[in-house]
Formats: C-alpha cells, sequence, structure tokens
C-alpha cells in the first residue's frame, strides 16, 4: 500500500517547533502549508493570551476548521499541538469523511530547549507561561504505522527525520520510525 496524497500533521507542546519545521517541510514536498494558529478564533487567542489554557469545548471548531482547510488540498502539511489522543482521533476521523490519510510527526525536544525558544519568542499571543500545562496535558503518541517521533534539537535533524517520514509512508512502509524515536 502506497500512500499517494496525505496530510502530515506536525504535533507537540508549544515551542517544539511545529511552525518552523512545518514551513520548510511544505516548501521542500511543495505542499501547502496549513498553520493552525491562524485557525483558533478571537476568544480562543485572548484567553491564551491572558494566561488561560484552552478546554476540548475551545478546541473542537478549532480543529474542524484546521481539517477543513487541510483536507481541501491532495496533500499537505499542518501544524497543530494535537496534544490528547482524542483530538488526534478526532482529527483522522474527520480525515477519513473526506477520504484522506494523516499520519503525525510528534516533535519532542527537552523542556530545556522548549524553555529557550519561548523566551526569545516574540509577537506571539501564546505565553510562555503555558508550557507547564501543555506538558501536563500532552498525551504522548508511541511510534507507529501512523506517527513518526522526532527528540532532536536541530532544524537540519529535525527536517531530515520528517522527510524520512514522509519518504517511507509515501514507498509503503508502515513504520519509518520502526517502534523508537527518530534520533
Amino acid at each position: 500500500f502506497r500512500l499517494t496524497e496525505m496530510i502530515v500533521v506536525l504535533m507537540g507542546v508549544c515551542g517544539c517547533g511545529k511552525t518552523t519545521t512545518g514551513r520548510l517541510l511544505a516548501e521542500k514536498q511543495k505542499w501547502p502549508f496549513v498553520e493552525a494558529d491562524e485557525h483558533h478564533p478571537q476568544s480562543n487567542k485572548d484567553k491564551m493570551s491572558k494566561g488561560q489554557p484552552l478546554t476540548d469545548e475551545d478546541r473542537w471548531p478549532w480543529l474542524d476548521s484546521l481539517m477543513e482547510e487541510s483536507t481541501s488540498y491532495p496533500n499537505a502539511v499542518m501544524a497543530c499541538s494535537a496534544l490528547k489522543t482524542i483530538y488526534r482521533d478526532h482529527l483522522q476521523q474527520r480525515a477519513a469523511t473526506k477520504g484522506k490519510e494523516l499520519r503525525f510527526i510528534h516533535l519532542h525536544p527537552p523542556r530545556e530547549e522548549l524553555q529557550k525558544r519561548l523566551a526569545s519568542r516574540t509577537g506571539h499571543f501564546f505565553p510562555a507561561a503555558l508550557l507547564e500545562s501543555q506538558l501536563r496535558t500532552l498525551e504522548p503518541p508511541l511510534p507507529s504505522a501512523t506517527c513518526a517521533v522526532v527528540v532532536s534539537t536541530t532544524q537540519t535533524e529535525i527536517l531530515e527525520q520528517a522527510l524520512a517520514a514522509i519518504a517511507a509512508w509515501q514507498s509503503g512502509l508502515e513504520q519509518p520510525a520502526k517502534g523508537e524515536s527518530l534520533k
């Protein structure tokens, strides 16, 4: 079974590199890039900017909006935190209703790296103080046929591993990570 069309979701907590990696990956693949932050309603952005974590009820319309755009393309790269299993399952179900395959790449740098990145980030509505909330909420996916886990910190390595995962999925390999995190 070879995948010729797919939506690749770069997932993880704030500061893990979803947007940076997503833009680079989309450029390399010549696929559209769908940025989750652009789909948050203003009420979600206001809530987060005040340091308040989003609830499940806040997230469902946002996830649906992301999938509406993502599934309109044959292939796409999407940046989305997808912190909980129920969110990832929801995204998978929405993709399936549109006849699309969804694959996840979990970007998982060390906590110290996340803190460093967030401390240097400017002009973003998401405050660094919410990192702890996201880490508590995160239900880390295990490497599987539909999810690769990337633990590297350098952008070059992250991009290489993401491209390798996509190539493996496209060539029909069930599990690019062979049951382990990509390092």
